[in-house]
């Protein structure tokens, strides 16, 4: 056999591995035939070809194995459980920027099933490699590897301290300063995923110097980098009043304002939730929303929008009339009864209407002027039916009486009254009886005091 014979051999070896991993990837993209390559045994023959000396193979396998993993948790499992994990954490800080990549889309693509999964990928020590990573020259490969920390951080605490205590905060705070759109939504989504735990870590992602870069991207005309943008301060913000007062300070408002008449529906919705996390916290925040136009802005989007994007809104406007008589009337003057009473006879969800319920409640509860502007919505006579609805959840059943409860025990507005008065339930009914008989003495006072006074003048 000549020499040529004898390399031709290897030649055709290696097409053939060749032929078989790009073959495989292309087929596992496909949901048919997965269970099919599972039972020949895939993921056994992919193994040994992520150590091939071709970087081809190397990185098609990796790719196929990637594939594999994200298209369930039984076939993650397999990963790990085939000791494929360790062999990409060896050669994730070997390879060239392809394996790279494929690397972190395997590790991105197990972890995201389940945190036993994801500390399965902390437990074979993949979280420094993958932070060395974050400092390579190539933007597609920080953007991989931010995405599997950030698939790794959203589990839960723990995880997300690990990815922390591995340094990888500082060097995202760092990636959504590159110039690569792509990348700057992929390092702010990772910081929301590490933020929304803890006020601790939280406090890392401040601490970092993460919300005045985050603020400054408000206004991109990217929509799905504002989106991750408002999800990450919503994060920060929502754990304290320190931590709220912090993404305020970095002089989000109004400029937050003009998302919530973007054509983006998620932008709109985490506009409404980021300011919905800042008014919950005090008297303060709240008015200070108030005092820039955020309550009559939020109202608007409301409007604008249908199902859950309208959620976030109506909870802040809640958040808001339940600080004080002034933040209510705040609602009232702004006309946001009006439009809750709409949310809460269009929507079909039972979470939405609960919410809308709530929030109504929190208007009318402070004075008779609260109640009556709620009341004369005719809101009072659908928050009845709505308890008294079988059909109606638990929680949309409970809060609706509430409200009821609130609003009648402020209210002195009769023609609301009226019609209670015929289909109420009894532990409805003497609230409305308590409430007409209030009504009643306060003018039966006034009559004699009125009637006594004419006596004195006369005598």
């Amino acid at each position: 056999m000549s020499q040529r014979q004898v390399v031709q051999v290897f030649e055709q070896y290696q097409k053939a591995r060749t032929q078989f991993v790009q073959m495989v990837a292309e087929l596992v993209t496909r949901p048919q035939n997965i269970e099919t390559l599972q039972n020949a045994g895939v993921m056994s023959l992919l193994r040994p070809l992520l150590l091939d000396v071709v970087p081809t193979i190397q990185q098609t396998a990796a790719l196929a194995l990637g594939r594999l993993a994200n298209y369930n948790d039984d076939l993650a499992e397999a990963v790990v459980k085939g000791d494929i994990l360790p062999q990409l954490v060896y050669s994730l800080a070997e390879q060239n920027r392809f394996y790279k990549k494929a690397a972190a889309f395997v590790l991105r693509a197990v972890a995201k099933h389940s945190p036993q999964l994801a500390q399965a990928i902390v437990d074979c020590g993949a979280l420094d490699t993958l932070v060395i990573c974050l400092e390579d020259f190539d933007p597609g490969v920080k953007e991989a590897v931010a995405w599997a920390l950030g698939y790794i951080a959203r589990h839960n605490a723990e995880l997300s301290q690990a990815v922390v205590d591995a340094g990888a905060v500082p060097l995202l705070v760092l990636c959504i300063q590159e110039p690569e759109i792509a990348l700057k939504r992929i390092a702010a989504s990772a910081l929301s995923d590490i933020s929304k735990h803890s006020p601790e870590l939280a406090q890392t992602v401040v601490d970092a110097g993460a919300i005045a870069h985050l603020a400054q991207m408000i206004l991109n005309p990217d929509a799905k980098l504002k989106r991750q943008v408002l999800s990450a301060l919503s994060q920060v913000a929502k754990h304290s009043v320190d931590l709220a007062e912090m993404v305020v300070e970095a002089e989000i408002f109004p400029v937050v304002l003009t998302c919530l008449k973007d054509k983006d529906e998620y932008v709109k919705k985490n506009a409404c939730t980021l300011i919905r996390e800042i008014a919950k916290h005090t008297p303060e925040l709240s008015q200070l929303i108030v005092n820039t136009g955020g309550v009559a802005a939020v109202i608007d989007c409301i409007g604008s929008c249908k199902g859950n994007i309208r959620l976030p809104g109506i909870m802040m406007l809640g958040y808001v009339a339940a600080h004080s008589e002034n933040l209510a009337m705040a609602v009232i003057i702004s006309k946001g009864v009006a439009q809750l009473s709409i949310c809460l006879s269009e929507e079909t969800e039972d979470h939405i209407k609960a919410a809308a319920a709530w929030a109504l409640g929190q208007i009318g509860r402070h004075t008779p002027e609260h109640a009556r502007a709620v009341a004369v919505t005719n809101t009072l006579p659908v928050l009845l039916s709505l308890y008294m609805s079988t059909e109606s959840s638990e929680d949309l059943q409970e809060k609706s009486k509430k409200a009821i409860k609130t609003i009648l025990q402020k209210c002195t507005y009769l023609p609301a009254l009226e019609p209670f008065l015929y289909d109420a339930p009894p532990n409805i009914l003497k609230h409305v009886v308590g409430q007409f008989s209030k009504v009643l003495f306060s003018w039966i006072f006034r009559y004699t005091s009125a009637k006594s006074g004419q006596l004195s003048t006369n005598y």
